[in-house]
């Protein structure tokens, strides 16, 4: 196995399993720290940069709590708007990259472009994460997720996932990546202008991913264990920012999971969303057993106090 010190975070198709189960390790070791709202000195001397050209909620206040939970500082921007490279000066990634290097130990990028954390990796001399490159990857993300699957299944292996929403998002890309080292059936609903390219569906193909694709949430629902949901309904991941205007539509039926739904499911299924949700996911879901996703955002502090601990070289 590959050796996570001074390594960047880009994609998930490069991991194999053994470096999955390899972070999980070190986020229980360190779990503690974030259950109990308690810091250590692991990264005291050392500084995370964000940088930021999308909005983000979750992704972004976990990494800087993470870095925070283990001793270390936190500097970046969460609008790129406010400075040179969102302006009159567009300043270039590579131009950015170069002067955010010195700034700190890591940098974590969210950014509209695909790809773009790959282009920052290619000049920083310090470890890159991507955390979510336009319609590309979310691997940060997927890691938490299955790191919450694991934890609350005891297991990845044999499961048999539902995934739900559009099949263009980074989160979906991510984790069929992911799914593939692991011996898991994969049922993808989506709308039909939202489905599995075919480029796509032949490269999980070849990383012998198990899956085939349905028209309703219905078809499987009674024999999944993890129900894997993303919004129809959301922005254009390609702009910096994408406003809502007048009305977006609804979800249609055979895209939600409704508490009425879930009468069907497995006693013990699961149900994960990396959020935000529209109206696919009711919030009168949240009270019943299935919903993981509160712990899933929970975790997503752990699994990315782990890889910076990793990356920076606190831990082996």
């Amino acid at each position: 196995m590959r050796s996570f010190n001074g390594r960047d975070i880009l994609s998930l198709k490069e991991f194999g399993r053994e470096e999955y189960f390899r972070i999980f390790e070190v986020g229980d070791r360190l779990a503690p720290f974030a259950r109990d709202r308690q810091n250590t000195d692991l990264l005291a001397h050392k500084t995370l940069v964000t940088a930021f050209y999308q909005p983000s909620t979750r992704t972004r206040l976990a990494h800087e709590a993470a870095m925070h939970r283990l001793g270390g500082h936190v500097l970046g921007f969460s609008d790129a708007k406010m400075t040179r490279a969102g302006d009159f000066y567009q300043e270039s990634i590579k131009d950015t990259v170069r002067m955010l290097e010195f700034y700190g130990d890591a940098i974590v990028m969210r950014h509209f472009q695909q790809g773009a954390p790959h282009e920052a990796a290619r000049w920083a001399s310090i470890p890159v994460i991507n955390a979510g490159d336009g319609w590309g990857e979310h691997p940060t993300q997927v890691l938490t997720d299955l790191y919450t699957i694991l934890h609350e299944k005891g297991r990845l292996d044999g499961l048999k996932f539902l995934l739900i929403g559009d099949m263009r998002m980074r989160t979906m890309h991510s984790i069929s990546y992911a799914m593939s080292q692991f011996d898991i059936d994969a049922f993808f609903v989506s709308p039909p202008d939202m489905s599995l390219t075919d480029e796509f569906k032949q490269e999980i193909t070849d990383l012998n991913l198990n899956f085939k694709e349905i028209e309703h949430v219905e078809e499987a629902i009674s024999e999944v264990d993890v129900i894997y949901m993303e919004p129809v309904v959301q922005p254009d991941y390609t702009k910096s920012r994408d406003e809502r205007s007048g009305d977006v539509g609804m979800t249609p039926a055979n895209y939600k999971v409704t508490k009425e739904l879930m009468r069907k499911a497995k006693q013990d299924a699961i149900i994960l969303h990396s959020l935000p949700r529209m109206d696919e996911l009711p919030p009168d879901v949240d009270d019943t057993r299935h919903a993981r996703y509160w712990i899933e955002a929970y975790n997503g502090v752990v699994v990315r106090m782990a890889l910076l601990a990793l990356i920076l070289g606190a831990m082996e």
